[in-house]
């Protein structure tokens, strides 16, 4: 288990964020959960795909994910219904929520820290 002073919390992504967020996509533990090699993003994929979150002008609300002051990770909230094309075809229930995380530095993993990155989220994706 990670030890730490700090709990990881939680801060609204920024227009600023996305060319660190293209880089934490394109890290190799990264790719190969969120997307694989043939879906690696450029920035400007980043920026189109992410900006209408950033902006508020899509359901997903995306987070960054803090240690202290550093980044460490993202992560993201949004209702399940009509998300995700055929991640959530049944769902009928508007109270649910889909979140997904993941951690930006391979050092950090299996230390905790993506259990506390999800208890952080929690209260983030009932809003």
């Amino acid at each position: 288990m990670y030890k730490s002073s700090h709990p990881v919390t939680l801060r609204a992504m920024t227009e600023a964020d996305l060319p660190v967020l293209h880089d934490w996509l394109n890290r190799p533990h990264i790719v190969q959960w969120w997307g694989g090699e043939a879906q690696r993003p450029t920035l400007k994929d980043v920026v189109r795909h992410y900006l209408p979150r950033v902006l508020a002008q899509e359901p997903v609300m995306p987070y960054v994910a803090l240690l202290g002051t550093e980044p460490i990770g993202y992560a993201q909230s949004y209702v399940a219904i009509g998300s995700g094309g055929c991640w959530w075809p049944d769902e009928t229930d508007p109270g649910v929520r889909g979140i997904d995380q993941f951690l930006a530095h391979p050092v950090q993993l299996n230390q905790g820290l993506g259990m506390q990155l999800g208890l952080a989220l929690l209260p983030a994706a009932v809003r």
